[in-house]
């Protein structure tokens, strides 16, 4: 039996997160599971560890998949391009995974839905909805999180909320339906049964056109004081 090697690459929050995986399941892991960002500085550090560790060649590789979004305007890119560069250097496929289904994918549940949550702006998150089984049952959306939201899904039973939208959501909503999965970031290590299922159905993206899935118009801040 052969086996796919996918190279996963994560940066739309500020974990920088790459892992290896073999036909869907990762074999090596590296991550910063920090609160700055780390990616300009680690990305490809990490991308050459995991490959050694590994003891497998860049030419090897079967896929790279990267992370494509919603999520940071900076990390996203970064991931991007150096998913984009691995792709043109290796004439291999590019695959992209939704942040969400993947941060998703580390609630493990019979019952309830699963929100999928990125901080943005203010009292905005970016969220997407899915059952126990991973089955999308709301796209992604922009949205004011206040004390009715998602009410419809609460009403009917467990509502697990995972990512770093999960902070401002406490404080907002007040059930007792509500189970909030603290300190969680999308990760590489669900990317890699997402990108092996793409693969074999050979859904992949054009390189040099694929842009990553910023929901919307990146607006820039000033960075705040130390």
């Amino acid at each position: 039996m052969s086996s796919t090697l996918i190279l996963n690459i994560e940066t739309a929050t500020t974990n920088c997160s790459v892992s290896l995986s073999r036909n869907g399941e990762t074999i090596v892991l590296k991550e910063d599971y920090g609160k700055n960002y780390s990616h300009a500085e680690r990305l490809h550090v990490y991308i050459d560890d995991v490959l050694k560790e590994a003891k497998i060649d860049s030419t090897h590789l079967d896929a790279i998949a990267i992370s494509k979004g919603p999520g940071s305007y900076t990390g996203l890119r970064i991931g991007v391009s150096a998913a984009k560069g691995l792709c043109f250097a290796l004439d291999k496929p590019l695959i992209s995974v939704s942040t969400l289904e993947a941060l998703a994918h580390q609630v493990k549940t019979r019952d309830g839905v699963i929100v999928a949550m990125l901080d943005a702006r203010r009292m905005e998150v970016y969220s997407a909805i899915y059952d126990a089984n991973y089955s999308p049952l709301r796209d992604t959306q922009a949205q004011i999180i206040d004390e009715n939201a998602f009410a419809e899904y609460l009403e009917n039973g467990n509502v697990y909320f995972i990512g770093n939208g999960v902070e401002k959501t406490k404080t907002c909503i007040n059930h007792p339906n509500a189970v909030f999965i603290e300190n969680k970031l999308p990760s590489s290590k669900e990317m890699g049964i997402l990108a092996y299922n793409k693969y074999k159905k050979n859904d992949t993206e054009d390189v040099a056109y694929f842009e990553p899935y910023y929901l919307k118009d990146f607006v820039a801040l000033k960075p705040k004081k130390a």
